[in-house]
């Protein structure tokens, strides 16, 4: 009846499911999720997900946006904290401040920052040692 034979807990992989924001859809407020997010509409808040975002020709953020990676064709304006890629796409317009991990900007594509920093850029400078010690 009583086992001491415990399953693991499984764990289960958000990053899969993604929620979609519609075309005319306006969100004022902020959106916590661990899926990504397909957004058509419009976002007036802070967006925080560990997925992916793609903002369509007709989606737009007024605030920050946190995620992993995100894919732009719409507009955005405010604070990108990205920690993979953020992905432009000819149609898109960035404005703010941007974190992001790697940078991919196609031509056409608005990109007016006040200031865009790249993580894990910096490399150590490693001293060359010309002399040996005896």
């Amino acid at each position: 009846m009583f086992s001491d034979n415990k399953k693991p807990k499984e764990t289960l992989d958000y990053s899969k499911n993604q929620n979609k924001i519609s075309e005319g859809t306006l969100i004022t407020g902020d959106l916590v999720s661990k899926g990504g997010f397909r957004i058509e509409g419009k976002i007036e808040g802070n967006v925080k997900t560990e997925g992916r975002v793609v903002v369509g020709q007709t989606g737009s953020i007024v605030g920050t946006l946190t995620c992993e990676s995100a894919e732009f064709e719409g507009s955005f304006s405010g604070t990108l904290d990205i920690s993979d890629t953020l992905t432009l796409k000819p149609t898109a317009k960035i404005e703010g401040e941007v974190v992001i991990g790697k940078l991919v900007v196609e031509s056409g594509a608005s990109f007016n920052v006040s200031s865009c920093s790249m993580k894990g850029a910096v490399k150590p400078i490693k001293k060359h040692n010309a002399e040996k010690s005896a």
